[in-house]
């Protein structure tokens, strides 16, 4: 009955925000809808109300927690914009839909930013004219409305770990003025990453529902680009490796990799290869997660994988199209596939993830491995897999995760049911590949929100996400994920 309630739900909120503007507004009506019509429990509670009280009761801190934790290497000013309004503002109209992996002029970044905006996807893309970057820029921070935030994956990371007020946090990472300012005061910035100027990276958002030309976006989402020189180098990585002997932290959050793709092939090649040394060097008994995002160089991916860079850290984050991309480059399970329909069949996610865990995980045939485990996140659901015997607390990690997507996207401290609705695919089969996990299928449910399976020595867990019914800002949402995540973990 619930996930019939929840259909109709769905519908509903395509029905309602078909609507043009940059910041939509949930009709009074629909949220009366989902507060009165969603299926209930016998108390008459709504879904996405027990699905927080469930979160809420089960997720704890893991027995053994972190409380020292180096994050780096890049860090920015992001400025966050309407995204269509801007693109109006400097004279484009909507028309032809083309990726370029490098933005080159105008057309190239309206072409681009269409494309994704019509699949609802997040991108990130290098724009080579620095010029032109800075004249845009200029009219982005000008643009009535702007806003300005912490930025880059190491420094959102950085500041969501200190905000849970039982960490020491340092920073690596090229920290200008602006930024040193919109920073928590708790976080510690060693000297060396301090700079004379800010690195601006531009975000384009966009709503559910919104129109541009013959474009409707499916879902919420950003599209960003930058001139960024510092953060594209990864310089800032020397300066975290050199602190980690005198700050001494448990855990390294490492970010940045795709920052380099936008660089020409040899000198790319050079400096992942210096990278990948700095890495290594980072004792043993420090555990490193290394937070992925969107790239679109096969070539480069397969630098990635053929320096070994994802065997030398314990743990990774990434989303769905990071996910099919590693795929594709490794000639992976379904890497046929072009890009997800809608959201990503999780027999399908749980077979690459397993393939990667074996491939490049640590195993029997591949000791000298450190990687074991990712964290798998994407709108509706995510998802978890650890090799037995090194992670503790992944229900807490996975629900944890997936909690913060819900309240920070809305802006609010905890889960509101009224702003939250559930999309995720609530029955599933567990593999498109193993003949035994296909034969079964696993159901989900507000009050028992977290699935816990095994395949051979690797554990798998998952849980629903709910979605911002009218999200007041989507970038930096899956860098909250990961490092909620990782403050729920523990090491064996």
């Amino acid at each position: 009955m619930w996930r019939v309630a929840a259909g109709v739900v769905l519908l509903s909120v395509g029905l309602f925000f078909l609507h043009p503007t940059c910041r939509l507004e949930a009709p009074q009506i629909l949220t009366r809808f989902l507060s009165q019509s969603l299926g209930r429990s016998s108390a008459e509670q709504p879904l996405e109300q027990l699905l927080a009280e469930a979160w809420d009761s089960m997720i704890r801190p893991p027995n053994v927690g972190w409380t020292r934790v180096a994050v780096g290497v890049n860090a920015c000013v992001d400025v966050v914009v309407c995204g269509v309004g801007l693109l109006e503002a400097l004279g484009l109209v909507p028309g032809t839909q083309e990726d370029h992996d490098t933005l080159q002029s105008q057309e190239d970044l309206r072409e681009t930013f269409s494309y994704f905006m019509e699949k609802g996807v997040a991108a990130e893309r290098f724009f080579a004219d620095k010029e032109l970057f800075q004249n845009i820029a200029a009219a982005a921070s000008q643009y009535p409305g702007a806003k300005h935030f912490v930025g880059g994956n190491a420094a959102l990371i950085g500041q969501k770990l200190g905000s849970s007020g039982n960490l020491s946090v340092l920073l690596c990472g090229p920290v200008g003025p602006k930024l040193h300012e919109l920073l928590d005061d708790q976080i510690i910035i060693p000297p060396e990453s301090l700079q004379d100027k800010d690195e601006f990276h531009l975000i384009l958002e966009y709503h559910a529902g919104e129109n541009w030309g013959e474009i409707n976006a499916p879902n919420a989402n950003r599209f960003i680009f930058s001139h960024d020189k510092s953060n594209a180098e990864m310089k800032m990585l020397e300066t975290l490796v050199l602190n980690v002997k005198e700050f001494d932290p448990e855990l390294i959050v490492l970010s940045g990799l795709h920052m380099m793709e936008g660089q020409e092939e040899e000198e790319r090649d050079r400096r992942l290869q210096e990278v990948t040394e700095l890495i290594s060097e980072i004792p043993n008994e420090i555990s490193v997660h290394l937070e992925l995002a969107s790239m679109t160089d096969t070539d480069y991916m397969n630098a990635i994988v053929e320096q070994q860079v994802l065997t030398i850290v314990n743990s990774i984050g990434l989303n769905e199209q990071e996910l099919l991309f590693i795929s594709q480059a490794g000639s992976g399970p379904h890497s046929t596939q072009e890009f997800w329909n809608g959201a990503p069949d999780v027999g399908m996610v749980s077979d690459i993830i397993f393939w990667l865990l074996k491939e490049y995980g640590q195993t029997d045939q591949n000791k000298e491995s450190e990687l074991t485990r990712i964290h798998f996140h994407t709108l509706t659901y995510h998802m978890i897999a650890v090799i037995n015997g090194h992670w503790s607390n992944q229900n807490s990690s996975v629900a944890a995760g997936a909690r913060v997507a819900g309240s920070q996207a809305c802006g609010t401290d905890t889960i509101d049911p009224t702003k939250v609705v559930l999309k995720s695919p609530m029955q599933f089969v567990l593999s498109q590949m193993d003949k035994t996990l296909n034969a079964k299928k696993m159901t989900l449910s507000p009050t028992n929100p977290v699935g816990v399976w095994h395949r051979e020595n690797i554990s798998f867990f998952i849980t629903p996400v709910m979605v911002c019914i009218d999200p007041v800002r989507t970038v930096g949402l899956g860098d909250s994920i990961s490092a909620e995540g990782l403050l729920y973990s523990g090491r064996l």
